[in-house]
């Protein structure tokens, strides 16, 4: 496992820098601070974690990038959700690691990120810029119940002001929603949950390790009650799949039954490592759609555009009927002052379902 390829990017920050960057071939972290482990509990069957003292943790996003922000944290490689056509997949291929059950199974944890992402955004050099989370690996994986990374980030540009977003799949976020809240008193903060369709036999084939869509939207529904707006970025919306107009109705009108404050569509793409592992699901699960797929996907990664305008239109008119719309880019918002006789967390019902069934 080539732990020595993890080097920061020209115009990364370390830990010392905060915004300036090193040289492009220093390790983010090396092989001595590597400990693997497994445990023997059955949401963590099968699955093996690469322990990491990361010597940084902020990332910059590539300028060509079509992502709106410039600066990421991302606690964890590898994702347990499995989603198959997770476009982070390739990330795998760096540690010399599998990019299909590998990247499922084989978790890079980088267990002192609070600590670094103190440090850096404490540096001189930063500028306070927004940082967001999420949006490569899921920050809320069911690794994330146990090593309990995302407090010790939240607090930390809490207590710089910073503003942030969250990206989610897991139900685990409402264990920190008195965190959000914390943080919304101070700087902007955006909270958007993925759901890019309702389909139980799509999603126990697609997402095999994530939560139900419907336990999703609740995640909606509980930080709108708790005054936290929430967005549902509806994604990826699967061509043959999830586009029928019938099936991104019933979508975008549990979107809307779930409080959402805006929906954003965005049609399923396919970088290499995730199209390889989408096209082997495709032809064991769907076999009569592998021909449509290469010649939708032939100029590249990306379905053309008007086939995403399309999909854009119908659910935008969708989110209209249903009193919603959509989002701007990068948009972060600030939660709500919570209802005084809104409902209690205690904790106990926020456990993420993924633990137990994807």
């Amino acid at each position: 496992m080539r732990w020595e390829n993890l080097a920061v990017q020209a115009g990364e920050p370390d830990d010392d820098d905060g915004g300036h960057g090193r040289a492009a071939d220093a390790a983010l972290f090396g092989a001595d601070a590597v400990t693997t482990r497994t445990f023997d509990t059955p949401e963590f069957k099968g699955i093996t974690f690469h322990e990491v003292r990361a010597r940084s943790v902020l990332n910059r996003v590539p300028g060509a990038s079509r992502m709106p922000f410039e600066w990421t944290v991302n606690p964890y490689r590898g994702c347990s959700h499995a989603c198959v056509y997770c476009f982070a997949r390739k990330t795998h291929s760096y540690l010399d690691l599998d990019t299909g059950i590998g990247f499922d199974t084989q978790i890079v944890v980088k267990v002192n990120a609070p600590e670094v992402l103190r440090r850096q955004l404490a540096s001189r050099r930063w500028q306070g810029e927004h940082v967001a989370m999420g949006t490569n690996v899921d920050c809320y994986q069911r690794a994330e119940g146990r090593y309990r990374l995302m407090p010790g980030i939240i607090g930390a540009l809490t207590e710089r002001a910073n503003p942030f977003s969250i990206l989610t799949k897991g139900t685990l976020i409402l264990r920190d929603t008195e965190l959000l809240q914390r943080a919304a008193e101070v700087t902007d903060v955006g909270v958007s949950v993925s759901v890019g369709f309702t389909d139980p036999e799509l999603w126990r084939t697609v997402e095999p390790g994530t939560p139900a869509p419907e336990r999703r939207l609740d995640v909606v529904r509980a930080l709108g009650e708790r005054g936290i707006g929430c967005g549902v970025l509806m994604a990826p919306v699967v061509p043959f799949l999830g586009d029928h107009p019938d099936a991104l109705r019933e979508t975008v009108r549990a979107i809307a039954a779930s409080g959402a404050t805006s929906v954003t569509p965005l049609v399923l793409h396919l970088r290499p490592g995730a199209r390889e592992w989408f096209m082997s699901w495709l032809a064991a699960h769907h076999p009569y759609l592998v021909r449509r797929y290469e010649r939708l996907y032939a100029e590249g990664a990306y379905a053309p555009r008007w086939y995403q305008r399309r999909i854009t239109r119908q659910v935008h008119e969708l989110a209209r009927e249903y009193g919603i719309g959509p989002s701007r880019p990068g948009e972060a918002r600030r939660p709500r002052q919570a209802p005084v006789d809104g409902p209690e967390e205690d904790g106990t019902a926020t456990e993420p379902t993924q633990l137990t069934l994807m």
